[in-house]
C-alpha cells in the first residue's frame, strides 16, 4: 500500500525534528519536553524562536507547573535545610520552637525516603512528599465536588435535587418548591403529565397480586411503593432491621433481596417478598461438586416468613452476572441466612444462571412447585430484559402451558447494586422504560394483561429502577407497571450520603458495611420513621398526581397520559414513542400486534436465541 503524504506536512516533521535536535544538544535550553511537545504540536515552525527562553503554557491536566520543578534533588536539598534550621533551634534553646522544627524535618524526611523506596506509584518516587498532594485530592475529589462544585441537576445517579426530596419527606418535612420550576422545559427528553379539568379524589390505592388467578389462594394486598431488592449481606443487620420496621409501620412490603431471610427481617415485622437467587440461600443446600441446588424442605421451613416468593432470573445492575460476597464479610448471621458454613473459607459465590430448571418450560413447572410447597401464595419472577425474543418466548410458554407467575417484576439497567463490573453496570441490560414497555405490551399482546383496567389483569407487574417521586412512580404506571419498587431511594431515607463506598465495606453512614462499629451509628428505632414517612409522603404525592390527571384509580393510568420532547418544539406521548404500547388484548395470538412485536412472537421467524 502507499500512501500519499502532503508537502507541507513531511516539512512540519522536519522543522520539529530539528527543533527537537537542538534543544536536546543545547546547554541554554530550560524548556521542560512537555512544554516542548505543546509547542511543536501547536505548530510553531519559526526556527527556534527563543524556543529556550518562552515559557510555553500547557493545557495538561496533570500536575500543578510547581510541583513538576520538584524533584529528588530538590527534596533532599529542602531536608538538609530543615536538618540545619532544626539544629539551630535546638542550639537556641526554644523548646516549643525546636519541637515543632525537629518533628516537622522528621515526618518529612520519613514519608520523602518512604515515597522513594515504594514502587508502586511513579508520581511518588519522581516528587517526593508534594507528590502525595495528587492523591490526597483525587481521595477528597467526590467530597469537593457533592458540597461545593455540583448543581442540583447534575450528580450522578441521584442529583442533588432527588436526594434533597428524599431526605425532606423522610424527616416528615414539607417539600413544596418555591417561585417555579427549575427544570429546563424545553430540553430534549424533559417529560410531563397532562392533567384534567375534572380532577378526582382517591381513597388509598392497594394492588391485589394474585387475585385473578385460581391455583394462588392467599393473593397479596401490596402498596403501589415498596422496598427493592437489598440482601443481608449487601446491607448492614441495622439497616435491615430499620427497612423491615419501617415497612411494617407503612404497611408496605419489604424484598428480602437473594441473600435469604435474615432474624433482622423478621424482628422487622415487614410483609417480606422472598427473593431467590441462583445461590437458593435459605432455601438450598451443597451438591457433592460444591454447587447450590434447591431444597424443598428448606423452603417450606422459610417460605412461612414470606407473604409472596420471587424467582430471581437477573437483576438490572449486572444481568447474567452472579454475585459475590467476601468470605471476611460472611459473618455467623448471614451464614445462618444463607445456610452458609462458618466460619467461612471461602467467598460465597453465586453462579449466573440456576440449577433448578435449565429451559422456559421447567421455569413454568418450577413457578408451579413453589406455589404448591407455600401454600398458594403468589409466585412471581424479576429480570431485566436482554434478548426481548427470550422474553416473548417465556410468555408464550406461560399461554402454552397454562401455567404463569403471578407477577413479573422488571428491573432496569440503570438499577443499583453493592458492586458491579463497570461493563455490566453501563453496558448491558434494557433501561426500565423500555423494558417495562416491552414487556406490558407482550403480556397484554399475549392476553394475559388488560390494558383498560390493569387490576383484571392475570399477570401483574412490578418494576424497579430510580424510582423516587410520585411522577416517576406516575410515569411507570402510565408504561404498564401496577406497582413500583425502589431501594436506594429508601437507603436515602436511612441517612445515605450517596458517597458510592457501597463496595468497600466502609460505608460512612452504616447502611452497606459489615463492619460493627460503622453500622452501630445507624439507629433502627429513629430511621424506622423517616423509611415511613419518605413512603408515606411519596405515595401521598403520586396518588395528587393520579387524581390531576382525572383517572379513577391507578389502573386506568395509559400511556397518553405522560408527554415527553423528543426535539425542540416536538413532543410525543409515550404510545407515540412506543408504539407497540397500542397492542390490543391477544393481539399477539391472533397474529395481527405491531410489526416488531409480532417478530418477536412468532417461533417461525428465523430467530433462534430462544434455548438457554
Amino acid at each position: 500500500m502507499i500512501i500519499h503524504v502532503p508537502a507541507n506536512m513531511i516539512r512540519q516533521r522536519q522543522l520539529v525534528i530539528k527543533s527537537a535536535r537542538q534543544l536536546l544538544h543545547s546547554n541554554k535550553s530550560s524548556i521542560s519536553l512537555r512544554s516542548f511537545s505543546a509547542g511543536s504540536c501547536a505548530g510553531n515552525q519559526n526556527d527556534n524562536q527563543k524556543v529556550g527562553h518562552t515559557k510555553i503554557k500547557s493545557v495538561s491536566a496533570g500536575l500543578p507547573d510547581w510541583i513538576e520543578h520538584w524533584s529528588r534533588d530538590n527534596f533532599r536539598k529542602v531536608g538538609y535545610g530543615m536538618a540545619g534550621a532544626s539544629a539551630l533551634a535546638v542550639a537556641s534553646g526554644e523548646p516549643s520552637i525546636s519541637v515543632a522544627l525537629v518533628t516537622t524535618t522528621v515526618a518529612y524526611w520519613a514519608i520523602g525516603l518512604n515515597d522513594i523506596r515504594q514502587d508502586n506509584q511513579t508520581i511518588r518516587r519522581n516528587f517526593p512528599v508534594l507528590g502525595n498532594i495528587r492523591y490526597l485530592l483525587e481521595s477528597i475529589r467526590p467530597e469537593i465536588r457533592q458540597y461545593f462544585i455540583e448543581g442540583d441537576n447534575d450528580s450522578v445517579p441521584f442529583d442533588r435535587s432527588h436526594r434533597t426530596i428524599a431526605y425532606v419527606r423522610a424527616k416528615g418535612k414539607d417539600s413544596v418548591l418555591p417561585f417555579g420550576t427549575k427544570k429546563d422545559v424545553d430540553q430534549i427528553g424533559y417529560s410531563w403529565a397532562n392533567h384534567s379539568m375534572f380532577p378526582t379524589k382517591l381513597g388509598e390505592q392497594r394492588v391485589i397480586i394474585g387475585q385473578n388467578n385460581p391455583k394462588t389462594t392467599q393473593p397479596y394486598s401490596a402498596s403501589l411503593l415498596n422496598i427493592s431488592a437489598m440482601s443481608f449481606g449487601a446491607l448492614s443487620d441495622r439497616a435491615i432491621l430499620a427497612l423491615s420496621s419501617g415497612a411494617k409501620l407503612g404497611n408496605f412490603y419489604h424484598n428480602t433481596g437473594e441473600g435469604a431471610i435474615s432474624k433482622f427481617h423478621k424482628d422487622g415485622g415487614a410483609d417480606l417478598v422472598w427473593n431467590i437467587g441462583t445461590g437458593y440461600f435459605g432455601c438450598g443446600t451443597f451438591a457433592d461438586n460444591g454447587s447450590r441446588i434447591f431444597d424443598e424442605d428448606l423452603f417450606v421451613e422459610n417460605s412461612k416468613y414470606a407473604k409472596m416468593i420471587e424467582i430471581k432470573l437477573s437483576q438490572g445492575a449486572k444481568p447474567a452476572h452472579g454475585g459475590m460476597l467476601p468470605a471476611a464479610k460472611i459473618s455467623k448471621e448471614i451464614a445462618k441466612a444463607r445456610n452458609l458454613p462458618f466460619p467461612s473459607t471461602q467467598d460465597c459465590n453465586s453462579p449466573p444462571r440456576h440449577s433448578a430448571f435449565s429451559n422456559f418450560s421447567e421455569l413454568c413447572n418450577f413457578i408451579e412447585k413453589l406455589r404448591d410447597l407455600s401454600g398458594g401464595k403468589p409466585v412471581g419472577i424479576k429480570l431485566c430484559i436482554g434478548h426481548p425474543e427470550e422474553f416473548a418466548f417465556l410468555v408464550g410458554e406461560f399461554v402454552a402451558s397454562g401455567k404463569h407467575p403471578d407477577f413479573v417484576t422488571i428491573d432496569g439497567a440503570e438499577g443499583g447494586t453493592g458492586a458491579a463490573p463497570p461493563e455490566f453496570s453501563d453496558r448491558i441490560g434494557t433501561p426500565l422504560n423500555e423494558g417495562l414497555a416491552f414487556a406490558h405490551a407482550t403480556l397484554v399482546g399475549a392476553g394475559l394483561r388488560d390494558p383498560d383496567d390493569k387490576s383484571r389483569s392475570q399477570v401483574a407487574l412490578i418494576c424497579s429502577g430510580k424510582v423516587l417521586t410520585g411522577a416517576s412512580m406516575h410515569k411507570n404506571f402510565a408504561l404498564g407497571a401496577d406497582v413500583c419498587n425502589a431501594a436506594r431511594s429508601f437507603l436515602f431515607s436511612l441517612g445515605c450520603i450517596q458517597a458510592l463506598k457501597c463496595h468497600t465495606n466502609t460505608c460512612p453512614t452504616g447502611i452497606t458495611t459489615q463492619d460493627p462499629k460503622l453500622s452501630w451509628g445507624l439507629d433502627p428505632a429513629s430511621k424506622q420513621v423517616r423509611v415511613a414517612n419518605f413512603h408515606r409522603e411519596t405515595v401521598k404525592a403520586c396518588v395528587e398526581v393520579l387524581e390531576a390527571t382525572g383517572v379513577e384509580s391507578w389502573s386506568f393510568v395509559k400511556p397518553y397520559h405522560i408527554c415527553k420532547r423528543v426535539a425542540y418544539g416536538q413532543s410525543k406521548t409515550l404510545d407515540e414513542i412506543w408504539p407497540h404500547l397500542q397492542v390490543k388484548k391477544g393481539a399477539l395470538l391472533e397474529g395481527t400486534g405491531p410489526a416488531r412485536l409480532q417478530e418477536c412472537w412468532d417461533p417461525d421467524d428465523g430467530i433462534d436465541v430462544r434455548v438457554v
